[in-house]
């Protein structure tokens, strides 16, 4: 048996992803999200991981998982947990979107912290922040706020990494970009992709393939990595533009398959 990974956000998609993956390495897994029955399933599936239930969009909830964290030996730490929303600005109700901001960011933060230190004082590991190509473009018209997160996560997660590697740090620390993928963000964000996705599998496999080569920024898909690539010259206000048609596309196909 190999050491252990905490993987947040682990009952569905790319987080449920992850833990296959590395549990197929031998990795022992703390699995952390809101729905323990679904949680349960997993370990029962896996067979060598415990449950972690909590909402880390609740700030006592991550205490909680702090302090547990600090009693439990990991060499791989995962923030993955997040969701978007769509929609007007001025249609999202308020606390949705402070739970967005709480989740895709504070929490994000706080425990990219934590496991920074921990790991350094157990001679090094990993960390892997998921953000989204989102965070890689200037805005994104209808899904303001979820663009603006994982802005914040991406920024974040390169600062970091460049500290570390700067002070030659056995911790390293990347954030994993992926553009549409499929599963179940898009019926928590209430969209319809509007390009086709990538598997979850897809984008576990490349990503920790990645991790483990410590590349600061992961982009699984190479078609997407040479549209980001060509996107930076292009004028910022342009860019925002087709993202606004992009999301105003998602929620017409949207619209449109619920009425169907």
């Amino acid at each position: 048996m190999k050491a252990n990974a905490v993987i947040t956000g682990a009952s569905s998609g790319i987080g449920l992803a992850l833990a296959r993956n590395l549990s197929k390495k031998g990795y022992g897994l703390l699995l952390v999200a809101r729905r323990e029955s679904r949680l349960n399933e997993i370990a029962q599936e896996l067979g060598n991981c415990h449950v972690f239930v909590a909402d880390l969009s609740v700030d006592s909830e991550c205490e909680r998982l702090e302090k547990f964290l600090e009693t439990y030996d990991f060499e791989i730490f995962i923030n993955n947990a997040g969701f978007g929303e769509c929609g007007k600005f001025n249609a999202i109700p308020l606390k949705r979107e402070f739970s967005m901001i709480a989740l895709n960011i504070f929490a994000l933060h706080r425990f990219t912290k934590t496991a920074s230190q921990l790991l350094e004082k157990k001679g090094g590991g990993y960390i892997l922040n998921v953000a989204s190509t989102a965070g890689l473009l200037p805005a994104g018209p209808y899904m303001a706020t979820y663009y603006a997160t994982k802005a914040y996560a991406a920024s974040f997660t390169q600062a970091i990494a460049n500290e570390l590697e700067n002070s030659k740090s056995k911790v390293s620390v990347s954030c994993l970009c992926p553009g549409p993928v499929d599963t179940e963000f898009n019926q928590e964000a209430h969209v319809e992709f509007a390009l086709p996705g990538i598997t979850a599998e897809f984008c576990a496999n490349y990503a920790l393939k990645q991790m483990f080569r410590r590349k600061k920024v992961i982009v699984p898909g190479r078609i997407l990595r040479i549209g980001l690539f060509f996107g930076r010259f292009l004028p910022r206000n342009l860019l925002v533009k087709i993202a606004g048609k992009q999301q105003k596309r998602k929620i017409a196909e949207s619209l449109s398959k619920n009425t169907d």
